[in-house]
């Protein structure tokens, strides 16, 4: 246990009960969002650190991957959106023996990009995915592919449930537009 308290070992092991499992869903969407692997190491980072640090503020057994995507959405319109060149500062003092401990656990993230890419997405597919207006883009990821209900979406981005259904509608429209020529060739397309 070393220096820490009874308290603060505890809040360490609830946080890796809770959050950690969620790691390779965060990567993957993170990977979606800013298209490139170091941005989205950076972003998941981000993410888990901001977790750690208002993980008193997550009501236990609650849905902790929503919860997480929230914080990483969030971080990513602060911080990839604006193309700001500061990174925000965070005390390290404060989560240094928690990062190093979970470091070191994490999955390797270049195997999950691997596996992403070649056995999930087709190439065509992912760069008709990032073709996608980001708001568009990010509701058909939510849903489609990470599974989250319109409500749990809605509550992520702090929109109404109708802009949801809206974003979803038009973004899959724009998709299959974008797939079209793809389907052809793969004969799913019906005469």
């Amino acid at each position: 246990m070393g220096d820490l308290t009874q308290d603060e070992f505890q809040k360490q092991i609830d946080f890796e009960r809770e959050m950690i499992p969620h790691l390779d869903s965060l990567y993957n969407f993170a990977i979606r969002l800013t298209t490139d692997p170091i941005d989205a190491e950076d972003l998941v980072q981000d993410t888990i650190v901001k977790a750690f640090r208002f993980f008193g503020s997550y009501e236990k057994g609650t849905n902790a991957k929503a919860w997480l995507f929230r914080i990483l959405k969030n971080s990513y319109i602060n911080n990839y959106r604006k193309k700001s060149k500061q990174p925000q500062q965070v005390d390290y003092d404060e989560v240094s023996t928690y990062y190093e401990n979970v470091r070191s656990e994490q999955s390797d993230t270049t195997d999950m990009e691997d596996i992403m890419y070649r056995d999930m997405l087709d190439d065509q597919i992912t760069r008709a995915l990032q073709r996608l207006p980001e708001d568009f883009r990010t509701v058909v990821l939510l849903c489609d592919v990470e599974g989250f209900t319109y409500e749990e979406i809605a509550n992520m981005l702090d929109v109404p449930i109708g802009t949801i259904r809206s974003r979803l509608h038009r973004g899959r429209n724009l998709l299959r537009v974008e797939l079209e020529e793809y389907a052809d060739k793969r004969g799913y397309n019906k005469d």
